[in-house]
């Protein structure tokens, strides 16, 4: 691979096995063409967002090199969604897998197609908890640290399993 950036994938399952979901992902990405995976956090256990007549989630947050461009890459892992079997029915329901973007080496936009970094980053435990203990160093695009987004958590439920 040349041309290498690096990228972090928010993992996210609540259906069949979620643990196994999340672990069968992150190991058929890693297997792919284009990409390497460097790290993955440990999984975390979180109640749903949105609606809450559906099970907990188990949530994850994985680095990759890749050669990929950000629309390849999306392709690739709307394709695996699909192999492992995710069916939308509702925004924000229950799925076997969910595969998100969070940031993309070098890329920041806004589309119809795809938002880098992911908009909801920022605002989610189960992404920034995941995310600082892989890269604790990390700086967002806009210049904030990780880190430094950490208090604003205190009170969320969020177990590390």
């Amino acid at each position: 691979m040349s041309d290498l950036r690096t990228v972090y994938l928010g993992f996210g399952s609540n259906l069949e096995s979620p643990c196994s979901q999340i672990v069968r992902a992150v190991t058929l990405l890693a297997a792919s063409a284009g990409l390497k995976l460097l790290a993955c956090s440990s999984l975390y256990r979180t109640p749903p967002m949105g609606p809450q007549d559906q099970a907990w989630f188990i949530n994850a947050v994985a680095q990759f090199s890749t050669s990929l461009t950000p629309e390849d890459l999306l392709a690739t892992t709307q394709q695996l969604e699909r192999t492992l079997g995710r069916i939308k029915t509702r925004h924000w329901g229950p799925r076997v897998i969910d595969i998100d973007i969070l940031m993309f080496e070098g890329e920041q936009r806004s589309n119809d197609t795809l938002n880098l970094p992911h908009p909801g980053l920022s605002q989610r435990a189960f992404v920034v908890l995941p995310l600082l203990e892989i890269a604790p160093e990390l700086q967002l695009p806009c210049g904030t640290l990780l880190s430094s987004l950490v208090e604003a958590f205190s009170g969320d439920t969020i177990e590390r399993i």
